[in-house]
C-alpha cells in the first residue's frame, strides 16, 4: 500500500478537476458527493498505509514519482516521504477533511457557488497533502504556497462582499511576509548543505556552525509564524472568519495553520542544535498563547472567539516545540483537530439555526432547540478546557509538564493561558445555550436542529474529542505512550522528560484544580448571576475596551506600516512614475513628434528637390568617409 502513496493526494486533485470543469453541469448533491468521496478514498488509503507502516520494521519509506528538476548540481526528484509523522498528518487531514466535506453538503446547500466551494475545498486538501508528503523543502514549499492560495479563495469565497475580500487579501499578504522568510531559509539550506532533501540535510546538520543552524531555524520559523498565526503575523487568522464556517474548521483544525507545526517538527534537528532558536520559538509561542487568550475573553462573535482560541492553542503547540516536546506538540495538534473542528462546525450549526446570526449577545437558551449541537459543543468545550478524561487534558498537560522542566516562568504563563481558555470557552457556551433567548421573535421562530449531514460529523468529532486522549496516555499512569513511541524515529535528538512521578502528579492536580475553579467561576457568573455582555462598547471599562478592540493591533499596523507605505507609494507614483518615467517616455515621444513635424516639411513633391537632396547626401557620405580615413 505504501507504494500507492501518490494516490492519496491524487484523489482530491481528481475531485478538484471534475468539479472545476463540470461542476456547473452537475447537480449540487452529485458535486458534493464527488468531492466528499475523493477525500474518503484518500482517508481509506491513508488508514491502510498507516496500519502497514505500524506493522513494518522500516519506519521511513521514500517513493520517487519522477525526476523533477535537474540543473547543474541541483537535482530535486519529486519524492514522497512516508513515515510516522507524515502518516499521522495524513489521517488528520483526510479524516477531519472528509467530515468537513460531508458537513458542507448540508451547510452550503442553498449557496449559488456550491460546486465552486467544493472545488476549492478539494484543492485545499490536495495542497496540504502535498505539503506533508514531500521529501524535500521545495515540494513542501509548493504545498505551502498552495494552501495559501486556497485560503485566499475560500476566505473571500463570498467575493461580492468587500469586507470579505479585504480579509482574504489580508491573509494573503500576511502569509507572503512569512513565506519570504521560509523561502530564504530554504535557499540558505541549499547553500549550506548543497541539498534540500530532508535526509541529506538532517544527516549533515551537525557538521556546520551553530550560527548557521540558528539562522536557518529562525528563517523557517518566520514562515511558521505567518502560516500558523504567531505574533506579530497572527492578525489575518481572526479575519479569516469571513469565509463559510466549514472553511474556518478546515483552516483551523485540519490544514494550513498546522503546517507551521509540521514544518518545525520535521526540522526538529535544527532547533535541537540551536538553543537560541528554540528559545525564540518557546517565548513567541507562550506570548502569543497568552495574548490571544486575553482577547478571546470579551469577543462576542462566536467564530471570533474560536479564532482567537486557535491562535492561543497554536501558541501552546509552539511552546511545546520550543522546549523540545515535539511529540507532545504533535499530540496537541491531533487532539486540537478533533475538538476545534467540532467547535467550529458546532458554531456553524448554531449560526445555521440562528439564520446567520453570530453574536452570542443575541443568543441564549439554544440547548432546548438544538440539543445535538449543544451536547457536542459541550463535549468540545470540556475537551479544550483540559478537563480529564477528555482529549485536551492529556495533550496540554504533557506540554505544560515539559515546559515546567524547561522554565517555571513559561509554565506559569502557560497555566494562566489555560485558565483563560476555560473562562472564555465557558462564557461562549453559557451565553449561547443557557438562559433566556435574547434574539428577535423571527430568529426564535427559525430555530431548528441542523440536518443529519451536519449533525453526524458533529457526533463523530465529539467522540474523537472525548476519547482522543487515549492516543497518548501519560507515562505516569504506567501505560504506553503511543504518540511518543510512534514519533521516535522522526525526532532526531529527543529530550525525554525526567520529572519524578510525584511532581508530575502535583502539576496535573494543579491543572485540573485550576480548570475546575475557573469553570465554577464562569458558571456562577453567567448561569447563576446571569451576567450579560455589554450591549454597546461605550458601556465597557477602559481595560475592557482595550481587550474588546484587540489592543488596537490592527490600527497600530495600519498607522505604523500601511499608511507610511501608502504615503511613500503616493510619492513614488507622482515623482517616479509620472514625473520621471512617464516624463522620459512622453518626452521622447514628444521629441520624435517635433522632429517629425520639421522633417515632414521636406516632403514637397518636387522631384528636383529630391535629386539635389540625394546628391548632397552622397557628397556628405563621401566626405565623411574621407575624413574618417
Amino acid at each position: 500500500m505504501i507504494k500507492l502513496i501518490a494516490l492519496v493526494p491524487l484523489f482530491p486533485l481528481i475531485g478538484f478537476l471534475i468539479n472545476g470543469f463540470f461542476g456547473k453541469k452537475l447537480s449540487k448533491s452529485l458535486s458534493g458527493i464527488i468531492a466528499s468521496v475523493s477525500i474518503l478514498a484518500s482517508f481509506v488509503l491513508s488508514v491502510l498505509i498507516f496500519v502497514e507502516l505500524q506493522g513494518s520494521a522500516q519506519k521511513s519509506h521514500i517513493i520517487e514519482a519522477f525526476s523533477w528538476i535537474n540543473s547543474g548540481t541541483l537535482h530535486i526528484p519529486f519524492e514522497f516521504l512516508v513515515d510516522p509523522l507524515s502518516s499521522l498528518f495524513l489521517l488528520i487531514i483526510t479524516g477531519i477533511g472528509f467530515l468537513i466535506h460531508v458537513y458542507s453538503i448540508g451547510y452550503m446547500h442553498d449557496d449559488e457557488g456550491f460546486s465552486r466551494f467544493f472545488t476549492y475545498l478539494n484543492l485545499f486538501v490536495f495542497f496540504m497533502l502535498l505539503l506533508v508528503l514531500g521529501n524535500n523543502y521545495l515540494i513542501m514549499f509548493v504545498g505551502w504556497e498552495g494552501v495559501g492560495l486556497c485560503s485566499y479563495l475560500l476566505i473571500g469565497f463570498w467575493f461580492k462582499n468587500t469586507a470579505y475580500n479585504n480579509a482574504a487579501r489580508k491573509a494573503f499578504v500576511m502569509n507572503r511576509i512569512g513565506d519570504l522568510g521560509f523561502l530564504l531559509g530554504i535557499i540558505l539550506i541549499f547553500v549550506t548543505f548543497g541539498s534540500i532533501s530532508f535526509n541529506e540535510v538532517f544527516d549533515k546538520a551537525g557538521t556546520v556552525g551553530t550560527s548557521v543552524i540558528t539562522a536557518i531555524a529562525l528563517l523557517l520559523f518566520i514562515g511558521a509564524m505567518g502560516k500558523s498565526a504567531q505574533i506579530p503575523l497572527y492578525t489575518w487568522l481572526p479575519d479569516a472568519m469571513a469565509g463559510p464556517t466549514p472553511v474556518s474548521a478546515l483552516i483551523h483544525a485540519a490544514t494550513m495553520v498546522t503546517a507551521g507545526i509540521y514544518m518545525v517538527t520535521r526540522s526538529n534537528i535544527f532547533y535541537s542544535i540551536s538553543d537560541v532558536a528554540s528559545e525564540v520559538v518557546a517565548i513567541t509561542g507562550v506570548v502569543t498563547a497568552l495574548f490571544a487568550a486575553t482577547i478571546g475573553l470579551l469577543q462576542n462573535d462566536i467564530k471570533k472567539i474560536l479564532a482567537y482560541s486557535t491562535v492561543s492553542q497554536l501558541g501552546l503547540m509552539f511552546l511545546g516545540l520550543g522546549v523540545g516536546a515535539y511529540s507532545s506538540a504533535v499530540f496537541h495538534v491531533t487532539t486540537h483537530a478533533f475538538f476545534k473542528a467540532l467547535l467550529f462546525l458546532g458554531a456553524g450549526s448554531v449560526i445555521h439555526a440562528m439564520g446567520g446570526e453570530q453574536d452570542i449577545r443575541k443568543m441564549g437558551g439554544l440547548s432546548n432547540h438544538i440539543k445535538i449541537t449543544f451536547w457536542t459543543m459541550f463535549i468540545g468545550t470540556i475537551a479544550i478546557s483540559g478537563i480529564p478524561p477528555f482529549s485536551g487534558f492529556f495533550s496540554k498537560d504533557e506540554i505544560l509538564a515539559h515546559t515546567y522542566e524547561h522554565s517555571p516562568v513559561l509554565w506559569f504563563l502557560g497555566m494562566v493561558t489555560s485558565m483563560l481558555t476555560v473562562f472564555y470557552m465557558c462564557r461562549m457556551l453559557f451565553l449561547t445555550f443557557y438562559g433566556k433567548f435574547r434574539g428577535t421573535h423571527e430568529q426564535e421562530h427559525h430555530l431548528h436542529e441542523s440536518p443529519k449531514s451536519m449533525t453526524i460529523p458533529l457526533m463523530v468529532l465529539a467522540l474523537l474529542a472525548a476519547a482522543g486522549g487515549l492516543l497518548g496516555l501519560p507515562e505516569f499512569l504506567h501505560l504506553p505512550n503511543w504518540m511518543h513511541h510512534n514519533l521516535e524515529s522522526v525526532i532526531k535528538r529527543p529530550d525525554p522528560m525526567t520529572m519524578d512521578h510525584d511532581k508530575e502528579l502535583i502539576l496535573m492536580g494543579l491543572a485540573v484544580l485550576a480548570a475546575g475553579t475557573v469553570w465554577f467561576f464562569a458558571h456562577m457568573m453567567y448561569r447563576v448571576n446571569k451576567v450579560l455582555p455589554a450591549a454597546k462598547e461605550e458601556q465597557l471599562k477602559p481595560w475592557q475596551k482595550l481587550i474588546y478592540n484587540k489592543y488596537w493591533v490592527d490600527e497600530i499596523y495600519d498607522a505604523v506600516i500601511r499608511k507610511p507605505l501608502d504615503f511613500l507609494s503616493d510619492i513614488f507614483y507622482k515623482f517616479m512614475d509620472i514625473a520621471m518615467i512617464d516624463g522620459i517616455v512622453n518626452g521622447v515621444g514628444s521629441a520624435v513628434k517635433g522632429v517629425g513635424s520639421v522633417v515632414r516639411l521636406a516632403q514637397q513633391g518636387s522631384i528636383g528637390f529630391y535629386v539635389i537632396s540625394m546628391v548632397l547626401g552622397v557628397v556628405f557620405i563621401v566626405l565623411l568617409t574621407f575624413l574618417i580615413k
